[in-house]
Formats: C-alpha cells, structure tokens, sequence
C-alpha cells in the first residue's frame, strides 16, 4: 500500500507525520472521503469545493487543488482496486503544544483502502447525545471525530451500523457519517443544514435527483415514518429496516427503492 504524504508517495511503513501535527494534538484539520471505483473517483469536484468551505471554516490555508488532485491520482495509480474508500487529510501542520497554531504549513495525506459495497439495507439507533446546531465546528467535515467514534461502538454495541443523532432543539440531525431521510405520505424530506447537520454530497444529489425536500424534522419522526434512508458517500441510498427496537419491514420500501434506482442510474452518468 503506497499513501500521498506532504508530496509525495510513501509506503505505509515509510508514512509518517510528526507527533507534534495539530491534526494529532488538537484535531485541528480537515477531511474528505471518497468513493474510488476502477480508478475513478466519484464527484471529485465537489468534494474538493467541500474541503476549501471547510478549511476556510477552520481558519486553515485554502488547499492546493491542483496538489490534491495529482496526490489522488498518485495514489490510485499505485493501488489499484474494484472500489476502494479515498481519503484526503489536510491540517494545520506542525504546532506547539496546545490550541496555537505553528507557521510549518499544512500537512497532506492522501491515502486509500479497499472496501466492499453496503448491503440495501440495515439498522440504525439513535443516541442521548446531541448536534450543537450552533457550534463552531457545525457543518465542517473536521478530524475532530471522537463524538462520532463513541456513538458509533454505541451503534454496534447495539448490533445496529449507524447512530443518528438530534439537535439541541431535538430536532433530527444526522448520522455519525451519514444523512438520514425519511417517507412521509409517499414524500422524501430530510433535515436542514440549520439542523446541524453536515452538507453530504450525496445527499445534495440525492435531494436535487430525488426531489426531496428540506424540512425541519422532529427526532421523533423517526417512530413514525413510513420509510426511512441514509446517504453517504460509501452508502450511496441505503434503506433502513430497523431503527432502535422500530422494525420497518419490507426495507427497502418502495419510496426508498426508487431513490435507489434514480441515484444508481444518475451516478453512474454523473462527471463531477
């Protein structure tokens, strides 16, 4: 395996980062996941739109696309695969000890690994913690991801893939790495970006091919709703059969089914 590391290709046992990266210390970077088939990354362009928002949130040097862009193709080039997750890591470098940052500039790695494709459907639960929908960090994809690791093993604890999370307001949010939406009277809503939750772009395609709609959702929906889906990036549109001790039988339902299928067929067209 051969990762991208501040300019170059590295072998896994040659990739390193210092001890003192902010990324490390503090958590202070950015990320992006990618989905990588045959050699081809999907809507590449708006993941790298994505990653700028999120280091001009962060108050990070804007990235080098043109840098990132010859990184990924290094290392697809070097380890080719039927799909495989991509990840781009971009933080603020090299830093004293504590929340300062240093002037050593930002520190890039691209690396990548195989995975496999998601069954139709699965479960979810949801968790007691909350979104802060007015956070500093709400709607930046930051490495900052402790609270996502810990609903998360909650999650699998729970024989469940995925936590969903509410607002402060108890609103419904997101996942730990996904957006959910729901089916309600044969209709596709989803929560907000004023909700907290990360803008997927996933779910913007799923919303702009779909036509579902931005709607202010309350956590409890969830125990009503007729259908529910997540998206994401290595999910794509993926059913939910079961959510906390909520059976919806027949998952996918056919609500869900046809995003599926809309999403399938506009992605496989799809050049961004």
């Amino acid at each position: 395996m051969k990762l991208w590391v501040n300019g170059g290709l590295r072998t896994a046992d040659d990739a390193t980062v210092s001890v003192l990266d902010h990324g490390m210390t503090v958590g202070d970077g950015i990320f992006e996941t990618l989905k990588a088939e045959n050699g081809r990354l999907f809507a590449l362009d708006l993941h790298l739109d994505r990653l700028a928002r999120s280091a001009r949130g962060l108050g990070l040097p804007e990235p080098d696309r043109d840098e990132i862009r010859r990184a990924c193709a290094a290392v697809l080039d070097a380890n080719p695969m039927p799909l495989g997750r991509l990840r781009i890591t971009f933080t603020g470098g090299i830093a004293p000890l504590g929340s300062d940052r240093g002037d050593a500039g930002p520190t890039v790695v691209v690396a990548i690994g195989e995975t496999s494709r998601r069954p139709d459907s699965t479960a979810v639960v949801t968790v007691p913690w909350t979104r802060n929908e007015r956070g500093a960090l709400t709607g930046l994809k930051t490495t900052s991801y402790a609270e996502n690791v810990v609903a998360l093993a909650r999650a699998h604890e729970q024989g469940a893939s995925e936590a969903l999370f509410g607002n402060t307001a108890d609103r419904l949010c997101e996942g730990t790495g996904s957006n959910v939406f729901v089916v309600l009277d044969g209709r596709i809503h989803t929560p907000p970006l004023s909700s907290g939750c990360l803008a997927g772009i996933t779910r913007a395609l799923t919303v702009e091919w779909t036509g579902a709609e931005e709607t202010d959702l309350p956590l409890d929906v969830l125990e009503r709703a007729d259908e529910i889906f997540l998206t994401s990036t290595l999910r794509d549109v993926q059913a939910v059969h079961r959510v906390d001790g909520r059976e919806l039988p027949g998952a996918p339902g056919p609500v869900t089914a046809k995003a599926m299928r809309i999403f399938t067929e506009r992605a496989a067209r799809f050049g961004g």
